[in-house]
This record gives structure tokens, C-alpha cells and sequence, in this order.
């Protein structure tokens, strides 16, 4: 049986590899690849693959693996990367996480909004580096969530 894992997408440097680090209890130096990274609870997609469309068939078969997809949406820079429904192409639950929330606050409606275009339903994860519990609550969603499922 394959292990499910939770896929994280976003576009580059938009806290990814922080996130894919707290979510595998991995606290060494920051790794930036090109590759698909399959971690100990996560699958890291680099941000390359979603800023190209012709890349999208590779992030879907990969999401044959995952619990779940987090699509990250950069609130300091809240850029268009992701078509509009792209969240519909996955099997498994989406989950919207806005990163970098102690930047640009004003940017928090946008954010909001583009995750809603690309059809992630709500309610999302509002995360930043700086506060250590809403990352430890996706955390804990994810992998209590993943226990329910094996029923441990």
C-alpha cells in the first residue's frame, strides 16, 4: 500500500518549503530542487510546475499519492498562477492555505478570493512564520484527519 502523503502546490518562494519542512519535522537548511520531493508526510511540488501550464499533468498524476493538495496563495505577493477551477482536477481534498500573513494585511481579501477562483472551498488555513499555532493547527488537521482514515 502506498503511503498517502499531503501535496503541497504554490508558486515560487511563497513558503512552501518552510511549510513542507514543519510538516515533516524536518528542521535542517532550506533544500530548493527542481524535482518532485516525496518526504517523510509530504509531497513538495516545486513552484516551477505550477507557473507552467504545461506542467499541470504532472502535478495531477503525482496528486494520485497524496490525502490531500494544499494550494498556497502568497499573501505578500498575490500573484495569478493557478486557472481559474484548478482545484476540481483533484480526486482528494483541496485545502487553501494563505501563507505569509504577517505581510501585507491588506492583501488578505484578495487571497481569499483567488482561492475561491480556483475553486478551493473554504474555510482556509491563514498561516505565517511568525505564528507557530496556525501552523500547528493545519498540522494537526492533517494528520488527525489521516489517522481517522487508517482508524488507529
Amino acid at each position: 500500500m502506498i503511503k498517502k502523503r499531503v501535496m503541497v502546490i504554490g508558486p515560487t518562494k511563497c513558503g512552501k518549503t518552510t511549510l513542507v519542512n514543519t510538516l515533516n519535522d524536518y528542521d535542517g537548511p532550506l533544500r530548493r530542487t527542481q524535482d518532485i520531493i516525496y518526504g517523510k508526510n509530504t509531497i513538495d511540488v516545486p513552484g516551477s510546475y505550477i507557473e507552467s501550464p504545461w506542467m499541470y499533468k504532472h502535478i495531477i498524476a503525482a496528486a494520485q499519492d497524496a490525502s490531500h493538495v494544499l494550494i498556497l496563495v502568497d499573501q505578500s505577493r498575490c500573484t495569478n498562477v493557478y486557472p481559474p477551477g484548478f482545484a476540481k482536477a483533484f480526486r482528494c481534498p483541496v485545502i487553501g492555505v494563505i501563507t505569509k500573513t504577517d505581510l501585507m494585511m491588506e492583501n488578505e481579501d484578495l487571497c481569499s478570493r483567488k482561492l475561491a477562483q480556483i475553486g478551493v472551498p473554504e474555510p482556509y488555513y491563514k498561516i505565517s512564520n511568525s505564528n507557530e499555532v496556525t501552523i500547528n493547527a493545519l498540522k494537526e488537521y492533517l494528520f488527525t484527519f489521516e489517522k481517522k482514515v487508517k482508524g488507529e
